[in-house]
């Protein structure tokens, strides 16, 4: 059963660069008519762990790189951490909107393994992942994006022991890596026209082109860490996941600086103090919601955000 928060909560968009801040004060979520709790969270808890998107708003926009790091993990906590300081040295901080509408759907988990994924609507509509980590709520993707149609999953959580649903969710982020770093398209791995992904593909492959005579490498891998599963109503699953994606960039022989650099000078100067430089070694988190649609067949990407986490001359 749905959880769905009433009231307006004041979150962040991590979308960096230029935005105005909403003056809009946050307030507290009104909660609906009580219901019974999951096995696992409580619709009390996991609104409170929303409200807290307000606490990080304010740690980004105060710079506080040390608040930001404890409200975050995983995945976001890769974002946050020289990106946040970056913006010590004049990097723009993320722009930020206020996420209204909110349903949260809470799988009944129990242990140590406590989590809850969040839909949010309005304005524009995106999927948030919170874990607890060490008896604390913490953001660990969010906001996702979503591309097209909403997803509404069930509060199931795909059981990560089942021999199949379980095994074609686990393989999911598997399946990503496969297609990016497959240009011949000899691994089958494929996604519909239109989806993100095939935009992200064609950037590694148009960018090297793009910035001769220097010379760009990228590496694509997985960004370890709790990649979570929920169940769909109409079958498959609804997947939160991540990558990284490491840039190398050098100038040709002769040099003194890239001619034509990735990243601008806000992004350099902000990561490393400089406006010019002859190498620079970069990673970018992507992070992914993808639907598993009927048998495990088929993938689609329903969400997509992409930040640069580090960025150093070396």
């Amino acid at each position: 059963m749905r959880r769905r928060l009433l009231a307006l909560i004041l979150g962040l968009s991590m979308t960096t660069g230029c935005g105005a801040r909403s003056g809009t004060p946050g307030t507290a979520p009104e909660i609906g008519p009580s219901r019974e709790a999951s096995a696992g969270v409580q619709l009390a808890e996991a609104s409170k762990a929303f409200a807290q998107l307000k606490r990080l708003d304010d740690a980004w926009r105060d710079r506080d790189c040390a608040t930001v790091e404890k409200l975050t993990t995983w995945a976001e906590r890769a974002l946050g951490g020289r990106a946040c300081e970056a913006t010590r040295n004049g990097r723009p901080a993320p722009a930020r909107k206020s996420y209204g509408d909110v349903e949260l759907y809470l799988p009944g988990v129990d242990g140590e393994d406590r989590w809850f994924v969040a839909l949010a609507r309005e304005p524009d509509p995106a999927y948030f992942l919170f874990l607890q980590e060490g008896g604390e709520w913490r953001l660990g993707a969010g906001p996702i994006p979503i591309q097209g149609e909403i997803r509404e999953p069930t509060e199931g959580a795909v059981p990560a022991d089942d021999p199949d649903a379980g095994v074609k969710a686990r393989l999911v982020p598997q399946r990503y890596l496969a297609y990016l770093t497959d240009p011949a398209g000899v691994s089958g791995v494929t996604f519909p026209k239109g989806d993100p992904i095939r935009g992200l593909f064609d950037d590694l492959a148009r960018r090297p082109p793009k910035v001769r005579p220097d010379r760009l490498t990228a590496d694509v891998r997985l960004l370890v860490g709790p990649q979570r599963a929920l169940l769909l109503p109409t079958g498959g699953a609804l997947v939160i996941h991540a990558l990284e994606i490491e840039y190398r960039q050098r100038a040709r022989q002769g040099r003194s600086a890239l001619a034509h650099p990735i990243y601008g000078r806000a992004d350099l100067r902000g990561f490393t103090g400089r406006t010019r430089t002859a190498k620079l070694t970069a990673t970018e988190v992507v992070l992914v919601a993808t639907e598993i649609i009927g048998n495990g067949s088929e993938l689609a990407t329903t969400g997509m955000r992409r930040g640069l986490a580090t960025l150093t001359t070396g």
